[in-house]
């Protein structure tokens, strides 16, 4: 882990590093602010560009401000190309058109890649053609401390993109374009909820009691109220609230937090979406979903088919239906309909040489089953459907078979996108079915979930027929563009705390 005090200790610092601390030093002895708090600035460069018009008589003057990303010296001129994010435009900087000695004492010998300034001038085209602006004032706006990353190479070690993402998105301008498409997808996501009448809605990240799905909360704790919190795992019991509350059709995207492994395809901080929505079922809410789905698809990429690491997705409705049971029968050869207790099924998955841990409930051991043998192999959107009641505990049963639930999960790329149900209404059900989960967890299943009275009170109220939703936007916007770690997708993901400092090719841009 760096040490503060390193930051700016010129026996750790590079010579560039060294240089331009030296350069900073030079600019403040010549009353030159160096980290100015106001900005000349009239146009994003994208909006000055836009208001140049060849035919016209005169010139506009435009002010700009960005960083320096390019730089040539040619004796009394230099090109300098400037970006502000929305754009980049060049600057024809000529040492006549500066006050007296600035051309040569600050522009030359002070001034670096990565810096910021403003510029001021009328727009021109050059003879090479190139639209520039010619300068007629400059002014410092921010010094660089580290040089800019080769852009020729960018940053490629894992670790650099990851732990010092503004270093990534500096030198990959595909890096920049991901995360432009992860806002396009939740911008997708709303477009569609908003237009099929639903209502986007907040609740509560710091909860008293967790719930909504089998995972292990973070806990904190509030000072003055003197009592323990946890963040989130789910938004589910709140949304369902405010569907008691007379709220027809609600969603939220927002941040979850579940204290569990780090993989491909986990994080402990993700986003979320879901939905909920009244006088719906599961049948219901599979067409929204893949039509949701194929909606945003079209949006992000401007197709139904996408290529996923040399596949391609088809998002196009409607995605395949397949019982749980046949999918496990098809891809493990176990019926697990023919076992119905935990310890048949557990005896037969170990004859099978299958890992079946002691503690496992029945619904355990089916789940562990469709993660070792059909989750991988589900590439084409598909939606498994009808799962055990003891892995959905908010669910509403099968009317012919009280094991199940109307659930349904949709895969694609061989990895879980979203999880769904007719929701469970009936209060006295579901305060069975929570003392269940407590059972559970006094006998060690540390993801069983906990009674929730209050919400068992809400539904006393009533809770008309619904259908509710849950999607990881993550790992959606993985299989939108072309990602296969979640850690791309994520600006700033979780990582262990390292001691030695990863390192990436030097940057040669002084």
């Amino acid at each position: 882990m760096r040490d503060a005090g390193q930051l700016f200790d010129l026996e750790n610092l590079s010579d560039q590093e060294q240089s331009r601390l030296q350069k900073l030093t030079a600019l403040r002895e010549r009353g030159i602010d160096p980290y100015p708090a106001r900005v000349k600035r009239s146009h994003s460069i994208a909006a000055a560009r836009a208001l140049y018009d060849e035919g016209a008589a005169e010139r506009p003057t435009v002010s700009v401000a960005g960083r320096l990303k390019r730089i040539r010296v040619m004796g009394k001129v230099s090109f300098a190309d400037l970006d502000d994010g929305t754009g980049q435009i060049q600057l024809l900087v000529q040492r006549d058109n500066l006050p007296e000695g600035w051309y040569n004492e600050v522009w030359k010998r002070l001034i670096d890649l990565g810096d910021f300034v403003s510029a001021t001038g009328p727009l021109t085209v050059t003879r090479s053609g190139e639209l520039s602006v010619t300068v007629e004032d400059i002014s410092f706006l921010s010094k660089a401390l580290k040089p800019m990353p080769d852009k020729w190479h960018g940053v490629r070690h894992p670790e650099v993109r990851y732990r010092r993402r503004y270093v990534d998105l500096l030198a990959n301008e595909d890096a920049r374009a991901l995360f432009r498409d992860r806002a396009a997808v939740v911008r997708a996501l709303r477009t569609y909820l908003d237009g099929a009448g639903f209502l986007e809605v907040e609740t509560p990240i710091l909860q008293p009691l967790y719930g909504g799905a089998a995972a292990q909360p973070f806990v904190t704790h509030h000072n003055q109220l003197r009592q323990d919190l946890y963040l989130r795992i789910s938004f589910e019991l709140y949304l369902k609230r405010l569907i008691v509350g007379g709220f027809p059709a609600v969603y939220e995207i927002g941040r979850d937090f579940r204290n569990e492994g780090v993989s491909f395809k986990h994080n402990p901080e993700f986003t979320q979406l879901e939905f909920y929505e009244a006088y719906a079922d599961y049948e219901d809410v599979m067409r929204r979903t893949e039509e949701m789905i194929a909606f945003t698809a079209e949006q992000v990429t401007g197709s139904l088919v996408v290529s996923w690491q040399g596949q391609e997705l088809d998002f196009s409705p409607p995605w395949p239906r397949i019982p749980l049971r046949q999918a496990i029968l098809d891809m493990s050869g176990i019926d697990y309909e023919q076992f119905p207790e935990a310890d048949s099924l557990r005896t037969q998955m170990r004859s099978r040489g299958i890992d079946a841990a002691d503690e496992a409930n029945w619904g355990k051991l089916v789940d562990h089953l469709l993660t070792k043998f059909c989750e991988q192999r589900l590439l084409q959107p598909t939606f498994l459907v009808d799962y055990p009641r003891d892995l959905s505990p908010l669910a509403k049963g099968i009317p012919h078979d009280e094991r199940l639930v109307e659930r349904f999960e949709g895969f694609a790329a061989g990895m879980e996108l979203c999880n769904a149900f007719t929701e469970l209404n009936d209060p006295i059900d579901q305060l069975q079915r929570f003392l269940d989960e407590n059972y559970r967890a006094a006998h060690g299943d540390e993801e069983a979930h906990p009674v929730d009275v209050d919400y068992v009170e809400a539904l006393s109220y009533g809770m008309p027929p619904t259908g509710g939703f849950g999607m990881g936007i993550d790992r959606l916007t993985m299989l939108l563009t072309n990602r296969d770690t979640i850690r791309e997708v994520i600006l700033f993901p979780h990582l262990r705390e390292i001691y030695d400092e990863p390192q990436d090719d030097p940057a040669p841009n002084a």
